[in-house]
């Protein structure tokens, strides 16, 4: 569907300048291979709109903790009869909650209902979380909140991505300028916004972050051999194995040129470690592969190395620009963490549920290059004797067509394996927002709390 996101005249005016720059920005692009670059930037559609696919509904829990007689609810509009509680708590108390939300939406803050009483006694609680009406989860509130800022870290890009040698700022240009995000920039952005940070070290550093996310992208694109990013060919497909692999050399060593020119020994450290950590990540998933013996805590570890590890660096290092202490930096560092975690089961997940249109690569990728991934893992180790065979001879090659990619669909679906994995990306994404309960209320908050569920309900 087509979400309409109603945007306040503050955010209006900081939208007509972020514009008026960007068309500033244009100009310093490359003739010939970047013109599409900043104007694309961020993701904006025209006409503030930002097509999502519809996935809430009325109602999505949130989370539940039976056990400890509460349950959070996000934006339902009649729970007593959608939301699935009453295994929980007494049929009356739907009723209530559901008319104390219509009263929180009203009101436009979150409320906590009063307390009913369970079949077995046992005290139960209902806290909403309301969202605005009419639009999912997104990270519209973090680009309107970084984007002066990420308009300064385009340049840099614009500027340290040249080079005498035309082939280098082509492909990487076509990558750069493919219709990504920027968020873990942006999360650089918004961190340091949280701090109230207000100088321009952290510019120069959410492009070095760029860069190793761009570099580590054309590494495993040759890796993959994948033919298809963000719906488009990849470079490796475009120009070549080899060249994709010496820009993505060329980009790392930019990233590592921007970190000594920032002086901070710190900030080098930090990123550093995480661009060591993401190769280790990528090798560990490499001997993984084709694996099905491979534990779900091992898993974890290769994602918390591959992808979340940058997440989290992207954060950190906003603490030490702003010169916060060692308490914040660890709870960015942690939120980075736990929301990379989330964002990558969710893609984990996606890859057997969405199609390519949406996802913006081939639908089942991960199945026919026989990556061990969660909902892989979960299903195999939930299945008889005759599907533990079918996801061996799947996993190792021998019969992984599209025949096959439809039974492990079935397969997924009939052990909730990919259910299962994002409620487990539920379940790290509420860790990144508890972590934000640490800091003061704040535009900034709201907007890395947002991103969080917009990384969990987001269908590519």
């Amino acid at each position: 569907m087509v979400a309409d996101h109603f945007i306040d005249d503050e955010a209006q005016k900081l939208l007509g300048e972020f514009r008026i720059k960007i068309g500033a920005g244009r100009q310093r692009a490359q003739p010939g291979n970047l013109f599409a670059f900043a104007a694309r930037i961020g993701g904006w559609q025209a006409g503030f709109r930002l097509v999502l696919p519809h996935r809430l509904g009325d109602l999505e829990a949130f989370r539940q903790h039976e056990h400890q007689g509460r349950i959070d609810i996000v934006d339902a509009l009649a729970i007593g009869f959608q939301s699935g509680i009453g295994h929980v708590c007494c049929p009356w108390f739907g009723t209530f909650a559901a008319a104390a939300l219509r009263h929180s939406r009203a009101a436009g803050k979150a409320m906590l209902a009063p307390a009913g009483t369970c079949g077995n006694g046992s005290l139960v609680t209902a806290t909403v979380h309301p969202l605005r009406p009419g639009r999912e989860p997104s990270i519209i509130a973090l680009m309107n909140l970084t984007a002066i800022s990420l308009n300064a870290v385009n340049h840099v890009i614009l500027d340290r991505m040249q080079s005498p040698v035309a082939l280098i700022p082509e492909l990487a240009g076509h990558l750069i300028a493919g219709g990504g995000k920027r968020l873990r920039p942006m999360l650089t952005l918004g961190c340091a916004s949280l701090l109230g940070y207000e100088g321009s070290r952290h510019h120069k550093l959410a492009a070095a972050v760029e860069f190793i996310h761009t570099a580590t992208l054309l590494h495993d694109d040759v890796v993959d051999a994948s033919g298809l990013r963000r719906g488009k060919a990849t470079a490796n497909a475009l120009y070549g194995n080899p060249a994709s692999v010496l820009v993505g050399d060329f980009l790392f060593s930019r990233a590592f040129e921007l970190m000594v020119e920032d002086g901070s020994l710190r900030v080098l450290k930090i990123l550093s470690r995480a661009s060591a950590v993401i190769a280790e990540g990528e090798v560990a998933q490499l001997t993984a592969q084709r694996d099905v013996s491979t534990t779900e805590d091992r898993y974890l570890d290769i994602i918390s190395a591959k992808t979340a590890a940058l997440f989290a660096a992207a954060c950190q290092i906003s603490a030490v620009v702003a010169e916060r202490d060692d308490q914040a930096e660890a709870a960015l560092a942690s939120y980075g963490r736990y929301l990379g975690i989330a964002f990558q089961l969710v893609d984990d997940a996606i890859d057997y549920v969405s199609d390519a249109e949406t996802m913006g690569k081939n639908a089942g990728d991960d199945f026919r290059d026989g990556k061990i991934t969660l909902p892989v893992i979960l299903a195999y180790a939930r299945g008889n004797e005759d599907d533990r065979e079918f996801w061996r001879r799947a996993m190792t090659g021998r019969a992984n067509g599209e025949a096959e990619l439809v039974r492990a669909g079935e397969l997924l679906r009939s052990t909730n394996a990919v259910a299962d994995t994002m409620a487990r990306a539920r379940h790290y994404g509420q860790r990144a927002i508890d972590v934000l309960g640490s800091f003061a209320k704040s535009p900034a908050r709201d907007a890395l709390t947002e991103t969080v569920e917009f990384a969990i309900h987001r269908a590519y």
